[in-house]
């Protein structure tokens, strides 16, 4: 008996798969996807039978027009081999496709970034929804569940509202083209302040209709504000991201336009509350403003208004006196020096040193001995009393 090495068996088992299976077409659902920073994919498809590896190179996995993921249910081509290292077969994928289900979501998602692109779906060119609409118009099926839920929901809350229901396809080929057409007919004839569109709930392909590149456009291009409330909470369709608000069903859009009476008599009740607390504090505003005016409170803020003027003409004065008293004192003592020098300086004080004043016969002061001659008299003058002279010698 012949013994065989591992590598020997595996590579015999690989040359009997690949050449046994060259080319084969599976189809799964795709989990434990991978994507290598090489750009290579790796992942295993199954089924609720069995799994199997696959891997896809980075050549062959550009051309995928979509973004694979967990759960993605794809038809893949390629070829059987075995991963040698580990001894595991895997298909070697040369194209993937989206399948089912699969094949759907990958053409929603290259729609809705292509109108995504366009702007479409941008936040800024979403409007408001009129709070207190008095007629709505609902473009759905006339006999299917969500006008049910619409009519009911508001005959609750507000039956107070006008329906206009505009009978359109949900489903189908024809759908797109009637909903479309009640799209033009609301906003042509303004059958509503705001629009309702959708249907109940369903599978992804019932749902296709409000995926419509057509309709979604025709939402996005409405006059009207447009409620899009398709299926159930966890469906989704284009027009959602379209619409001006989406509503997750019928029912919810129809609360959506209907204020319930119970919670506008609560919000009238809080607003009454909110007026009558306003109007006391401006009438307490009031009431301390004129509180001031009173007699005393006037005559109060009279005196804190003329206090500081009282006070500021008392220090004035005060520095004024200050200053005046200043001033006269030192003009006293400036006088006193004045008059001091002025004695000093009198020809009586003078004589009164020792000095003495001398005239000739005619009066005229002597004050050079060159003025007079020996034998003629002067008269002299002291501090006290007078002597005449008679001159009888001239001296240098």
């Amino acid at each position: 008996m012949k013994v065989l090495s591992v590598g020997a068996l595996t590579r015999m088992v690989k040359e009997l798969l690949e050449d046994g299976f060259p080319e084969v077409t599976v189809e799964g659902e795709i989990s434990n996807f991978k994507a290598a920073s090489s750009g290579h994919w790796y992942f295993n498809l199954k089924d609720r039978e069995a799994m199997i590896q696959a891997v896809m190179f980075r050549g062959n996995a550009r051309s995928v027009p979509f973004e694979p993921a967990d759960g993605s249910l794809v038809r893949v081509t390629g070829g059987v081999t075995v991963y040698e290292a580990r001894g595991q077969y895997q298909i070697l994928v040369r194209r993937m496709e989206a399948a089912g289900a699969g094949r759907i979501l990958a053409m929603l998602e290259e729609r809705k970034r292509k109108l995504a692109a366009e702007g479409l779906f941008d936040e800024a060119r979403k409007r408001p929804l009129p709070r207190f609409p008095s007629r709505i118009a609902v473009i759905t099926s006339p006999t299917g569940a969500a006008i049910h839920d619409i009519l009911t929901v508001l005959g609750r809350r507000n039956a107070g509202i006008d329906v206009v229901v505009i009978p359109a396809a949900v489903q189908g080929e024809a759908a797109p083209r009637e909903l479309i057409r009640g799209i033009e007919i609301a906003n042509r004839h303004r059958l509503g302040e705001v629009l309702i569109i959708g249907r109940g709930g369903g599978s992804l392909e019932d749902l296709l209709a409000f995926s419509d590149e057509g309709l979604v456009r025709a939402v996005a291009a409405s006059e009207l504000p447009v409620i899009s409330a398709v299926g159930h909470e966890i469906d989704w369709a284009l027009t959602d991201f379209a619409a001006d608000l989406r509503a997750a069903t019928p029912s919810a859009a129809a609360e959506l336009v209907s204020e319930s009476r119970e919670s506008l008599r609560d919000e009238v009740v809080q607003l009454k509350a909110e007026l009558e607390t306003g109007i006391n504090s401006r009438l307490s505003e009031a009431r301390s403003v004129l509180s001031r005016f009173e007699p005393d409170a006037i005559e109060g803020r009279f005196m804190r208004l003329l206090h500081p003027i009282l006070r500021g003409l008392d220090e004035a004065k005060a520095l004024i006196e200050k200053g005046m008293g200043e001033r006269l004192v030192d003009s006293r003592h400036r006088l006193e020096l004045a008059f001091g020098r002025i004695e000093a300086s009198s020809p009586q004080a003078i004589l009164e040193k020792g000095y003495s004043v001398v005239r000739d016969s005619a009066g005229k002061v002597l004050r050079d001995a060159k003025g007079i001659e020996a034998g003629s008299r002067v008269d002299i003058r002291f501090a006290k009393g007078g002597a005449k002279a008679l001159v009888e010698e001239i001296g240098a």
